[in-house]
């Protein structure tokens, strides 16, 4: 059974399940989302906890975690490029695991305020009826079937939503989806998990991970080691399949004054868009803030980027076409625009043991592309699964091995160390 908020996980300051000094130490590289909601489950189950990065969440360096749109979406994602059938059937059972528990958090208000997660209308266009595009269709199926709330199709949401007729969409579907004020809710984490034990200590790792695993574990005192570290994943993990899609967001201020306040967010795909690494992506990040976006750039390690670059100019003035009164909106003055990094890999997202040495305790989760934030739940549960695994000297497997076995098993998983079942 997929993890669930307050039976596996609390979002409340201290562990559901209270370690003792015997129990096992996990060491997890990385303080962006995933390795914060590794480590909360892992502190859930009774693991102890420290956490290792290079910089944390603030207002003045942020982290690619921050960056991210934010917009929980059912894979493969409008701007994610995810293809690996073996990945892609895992992030579908990740990214429901995630839906749920994110639901879970925006339906307690004080928790919703506290984390900055939103449940929101999500809405799709497209270009040419769903149900002539094979691929469209059968994701839509996959979508209405999933468990997702507030599920409807229907031309008439082009209209409802003000979207320019003569852009081209002729299709759309909604559904009610997690919209994550990032800022908020990387500085909620941190401060959950440090109030479920977590230890933080600021340091930098430049080695393969497989090279130095025995030094690590010994001078930190740790039993395992998870690694969450997105793109240095290509130096901590030996892949050399890690790349950079470079991304770009326009932050404008959406109180209502300069045009209709956007409500939902509004995506189309690339093909109506007219390029496969230009979108649009029109997301909510708060009260008074719309992103604008997207540009799908791979293999630009480069942060350069401008408002007046010409690819940002021709973003915005795509989704302003789209959505008429756009043109009339005015940046946000403290953080007008927003670069980053997407993390993706070859055989897009890993968890998965090391598999270069035989007996390695280091278990991997890199490589989320745009979906870190859709798929984090989902990929922790993995993690502990993983982790339970090394310390029980279960040999290591690929992930090829595990989606069948998760297929078989329904989606079944142990629930860990110290209880019975998920």
């Amino acid at each position: 059974m997929p993890l669930t908020l307050w039976r596996d996980i609390s979002p409340v300051g201290q562990p559901l399940r209270q370690p003792t000094s015997r129990s096992p130490h996990v060491l997890v590289v990385g303080g962006g989302v995933t390795g914060l909601i590794s480590s909360w489950v892992l502190l859930d189950q009774g693991y102890r906890v420290t956490i290792v990065s290079s910089a944390w969440a603030s207002d003045e360096e942020r982290l690619t975690s921050q960056i991210a749109g934010a917009l929980w979406e059912f894979p493969p994602a409008v701007c994610g490029q995810h293809t690996d059938k073996i990945s892609l059937a895992h992030s579908k059972h990740w990214s429901m695991t995630s839906y749920h528990i994110w639901d879970g958090i925006a339906s307690i208000p004080a928790l919703s305020e506290a984390s900055g997660v939103r449940m929101m209308p999500s809405d799709f266009f497209f270009p040419a009826p769903v149900d002539s595009d094979k691929a469209q269709l059968s994701k839509m199926t996959e979508i209405m079937a999933s468990g997702v709330r507030g599920f409807y199709r229907g031309a008439d949401i082009i209209d409802e939503r003000g979207v320019d007729l003569s852009y081209g969409a002729v299709d759309a579907y909604e559904l009610l989806a997690p919209i994550i004020d990032t800022d908020k809710a990387m500085s909620w984490l941190m401060e959950l998990v440090e109030s479920k034990g977590a230890n933080l200590v600021t340091e930098t790792i430049h080695d393969d991970l497989v090279e130095i695993e025995d030094s690590l574990l010994a001078r930190f005192g740790a039993d395992v080691i998870v690694n969450a570290t997105g793109l240095q994943g290509q130096v901590l993990a030996g892949d050399e399949s890690v790349y950079p899609i470079r991304g770009g967001l326009i932050r404008v201020i959406n109180d209502g004054s300069d045009f209709p306040k956007v409500n939902a967010a509004l995506t189309i795909t690339a093909d109506a868009a007219g390029s496969s690494n230009e979108i649009i992506f029109l997301v909510p990040r708060n009260d008074n803030i719309l992103l604008i976006g997207g540009i799908t750039e791979p293999h630009e390690w480069n942060l350069g980027l401008r408002l007046d670059t010409p690819i940002i100019r021709r973003m915005r003035e795509r989704c302003e076409k789209f959505l008429p009164g756009l043109e009339n909106a005015r940046l946000d003055p403290e953080y007008p625009f927003a670069q980053g990094l997407r993390p993706f890999r070859g055989q897009n997202v890993r968890v998965e043991r090391e598999l270069r040495r035989t007996g390695s305790r280091i278990v991997h989760s890199y490589g989320h592309g745009g979906a870190g934030w859709s798929l984090s739940f989902g990929c922790a549960q993995d993690v502990l699964m993983l982790v339970d695994e090394a310390l029980d000297g279960i040999a290591a497997r690929p992930m090829s091995e595990m989606v069948f076995e998760r297929k078989a098993a329904g989606f079944q998983r142990s629930r860990g160390r110290y209880s019975t079942e998920f």
